[in-house]
């Protein structure tokens, strides 16, 4: 069976290199080497009520877990946005697009109101020649997943 071009567009599952990170509506001048945490977690309880010997028990879902993300990148010269933004202290909105080949967005992540609260610098080492990494951590209040047409 010969299989198009469209055919494998349309089926197969999206790389996850090709990607863009926008914070507070401003595709700022960095590139990110690896965002992670993007996930939506809720607690669970085990609810036993008075007829539970009868029906059983019952698996609810509970409180939402907070939203921790990394976002890490290559360090450069007189770059100082991650340390900046640590400092004031500031909530913002995160966007990340993974795309397609025409850099157009597929799946968006929408991070609301993020506060950073830890920022590692990169581990120092004479017996390599590493990339120096920075990270900075996330906690957020909520986060939506949208896809695209």
């Amino acid at each position: 069976m010969a299989t198009d071009k469209q055919t494998i567009v349309e089926s197969y599952p999206l790389p996850v290199y090709n990607y863009r990170v926008i914070i507070d509506g401003v595709s700022q001048d960095m590139s990110f080497s690896d965002v992670s945490g993007l996930e939506i977690e809720h607690d669970h309880v085990l609810y036993k009520h008075g007829f539970s010997w009868v029906m059983g028990s019952h698996l609810i879902r509970a409180q939402q877990k907070p939203i921790n993300i990394s976002l890490k990148r290559g360090m450069l010269k007189n770059r100082s946005f991650l340390y900046d933004w640590l400092r004031s202290g500031e909530k913002k909105d995160i966007r990340i697009e993974l795309c397609d080949e025409n850099s157009l967005a597929l799946v968006s992540w929408d991070v609301h109101r993020a506060l950073p609260f830890k920022l590692d610098a990169p581990s120092f080492s004479a017996g390599t020649n590493d990339i120096a990494i920075e990270s900075l951590d996330l906690i957020a209040h909520d986060l939506k997943i949208t896809h695209h047409e």
